[in-house]
Formats: structure tokens, sequence, C-alpha cells
């Protein structure tokens, strides 16, 4: 099938078969120390088999301090991580595919931590909504304690340790997890952020930590390692919020993380439709948007395991290349269906619940 998602593309360096990406997904099937498993290896490698030129991976923490988010949640900040995450790297490239990092810091939205008992955020604020019983939570959120300075300082410390730590586990780049209402995003996001120094306040200051964050890390690895970021408006806890000052908030953000050392932009829909939260007054979208602004590969995301849609995305120029969530646990041979004119399965939810696991999709496998 002529697709335009089965063409090769450059993203920061990285010459990929195809436009075709694993979507980061949390699977919380580490052990309680955080340590990935044969298990990961073997679900990783899957979607590599079927044809994913780019495989993302869930958010790993990047600090024993207050950036897990989730009981067994992977992370790459220890010794033992490292090691544990090799097989994985390995059983990927094996297949031929890429493989990425995504490096998470939780925030207020931490709902399971090894370490930490209470969580922290840019202000001490009740996030809205409740916990996610998928991935272990329950009840309404915690009030985090609002960071310092120097918990801020250790924040973007974690990133940059982790970063190094994916580079010796072997992963082909990192991306930072910007994105759905975690820290980076709680610093972007207006309601969250209230603090009166110059991490809060207008655009420009509330998008000071993650450009921070790019910026250490880019300085960390060094011009060649691949260093992403997620972004996204819609939270996990809050499926509606846009930033405020629409396109010129994208604007400012898009450039000044570009600025700070990107390689490419993710920009995530959190479980809508991608025109739904891409559309931007007068016909755009806030992905081409991304691209025309900083130049940089743009990756998309919310239903494009449509492909009518993905077709358009690819061909109109709102994006290089398309995430793949859902779509991709019912098919992880997609790109390889795709190539064949095969039809896709639907996404069935009982993969994910009662918790989103690899135990979980064990059972559903079976019937």
């Amino acid at each position: 099938m002529n697709h335009p998602a089965l063409t090769s593309v450059e993203l920061g360096g990285l010459r990929l078969p195809n436009r075709l990406a694993v979507a980061p997904m949390t699977r919380v099937s580490a052990t309680p120390e955080g340590v990935p498993t044969p298990e990961m290896a073997d679900y990783y490698a899957g979607f590599a088999r079927g044809g994913f030129g780019l495989v993302i991976t869930e958010g790993t923490y990047t600090d024993t301090v207050f950036s897990q988010g989730y009981f067994n949640q992977p992370g790459l900040t220890l010794p033992e991580h490292v090691a544990g995450w090799r097989p994985v790297t390995a059983a990927v490239h094996a297949e031929g595919a890429t493989m990425i990092a995504q490096l998470m810091h939780a925030g207020a939205l931490s709902q399971g931590s090894h370490y930490r008992s209470n969580t922290a955020g840019p202000s001490a604020l009740r996030p809205g909504g409740v916990q996610m019983p998928e991935y272990g939570g329950g009840g309404t959120w915690p009030v985090p304690k609002e960071m310092t300075e120097e918990d801020i300082a250790e924040a973007v410390q974690g990133f940059v340790t982790s970063a190094k730590n994916a580079r010796a586990a072997g992963f082909d780049g990192v991306e930072i997890h910007g994105a759905n209402g975690y820290l980076l995003d709680q610093f972007l996001t207006d309601y969250t952020n209230q603090r009166a120094d110059g991490y809060g306040g207008p655009i420009d200051n509330r998008v000071r930590l993650a450009s921070e964050v790019v910026a250490a890390v880019r300085a960390e690895v060094g011009p060649e390692f691949g260093v992403g970021i997620r972004l996204s408006q819609t939270k996990v806890n809050d499926f509606t919020y846009r930033w405020p000052g629409g396109a010129k908030d994208a604007e400012i953000i898009f450039t000044r993380l570009a600025e700070a050392g990107a390689t490419y932009l993710h920009v995530a829909s959190e479980g809508r439709d991608w025109i739904e939260t891409a559309r931007l007054d007068g016909g755009r979208t806030l992905t081409a948007l991304a691209r025309e602004v900083t130049g940089l590969p743009v990756i998309a995301n919310g239903n494009m395991h449509n492909l009518e849609q993905a077709s358009r995305v690819i061909a109109e120029g709102h994006a290089d290349l398309l995430s793949i969530g859902r779509g991709a646990l019912a098919n992880p041979d997609l790109p390889r269906r795709l190539a064949a004119g095969a039809e896709l399965d639907a996404f069935d939810p009982a993969i994910l619940h009662p918790m989103a696991n690899l135990a979980n999709a064990r059972q559903w496998a079976r019937g």
C-alpha cells in the first residue's frame, strides 16, 4: 500500500525506515525497584518485529526523590535500571528498530512511589480529578509541597543523570516528558503554576523549567544524541485545557525549546483525536505551527491508527511522524499490515483494565 507513513524519515540524526512510532504508554510492569523485566523486552521487541521504525518507551522516572509516578514504573536513575534496560534495547535493535527512552517526572501527579509518600509540584495546589485505577491509584490527589529552587535544581539533575544512563543502556535518544499534566507541564499550565518567582507568571517564565531541562540534557549528552520533548495541552486529569494564549503561547513554547537544543517535538493529544486538540483559529494546526516556527521534525499523536487521517497529516505537512498508542496495542504489526493492505484489529479497552500492565494483557490474550 502506497501510504505516506511508510516512507523513510530522519529524526534528529536518526534515519528511520518509516514514519510510524510506538507512543509512550505506561505499563507498570517493572519490578518494585523499577528494574525492567524480560517480559518488557519481549513486549517492546514485538513492536519492532511488527515493523515500527521507532519505539518510544513508557515514562521512566528520573530520580529517587519525587519523580516516580506509579508503583512498578521503570526507572533510569540507578545502575540496576541501566542493566535492566540493556536487554530491552538490544532486543529492539535486533529487530531493526530505533528506541528512545522517555524521561518523566510525575510531580504532583504521583500516585505511587517506592521512595516517598509525599509529592511535589510548582505550587501547593491539589490537582483536579482523581487518581487512575488502571495504574494502581484511587481517590483524590494529595496536595503537593511547593518546590523550592533546590528541589527544582534536583529535578533538573535527575533528567540529566537519566539521559546519561539512557545512553549507557543502549538507547538511541531520549524524549523529555513535558506533556499530559506531569511536572514540566504543571509548570507550563497557568492554573497549576501559581508561583511568584522566575518560574511563574507569564508563559515566558512558565516554559523556563522545560527549556532548562532540555538545555541541561543537551549539554550532558552532546550534539549527536537525540533529545526530543513531548508536549500537550490536555492532561490525564484534564481533557479540556488549552494554552490560554493559543497560537501565541505555542510559538513561545516551541521556539524556546528548539533554542534550548531539542531535536524534535512530539505533540500529544492525551486520548483525544489529533484534530480535536491540534486545531487552531484560521484552519492551522498546532503540529504544523511547530514545524513552521522551529524547522524541527514533529511527531503527531491522537487516533493515528485512523489511516485516512494519518495519510492526511503527513501529506498535508501537519507533521513528519505519527505516534500510535491504542492502535499499536491492538496491532503490534500495524506497519506490516499497512504495507500489505490488511485490515486492522479494533482496540479492546479490556487490554488495559483493571490494570494497564503486561500481566493483564496476557490474561486478555488468553480470552
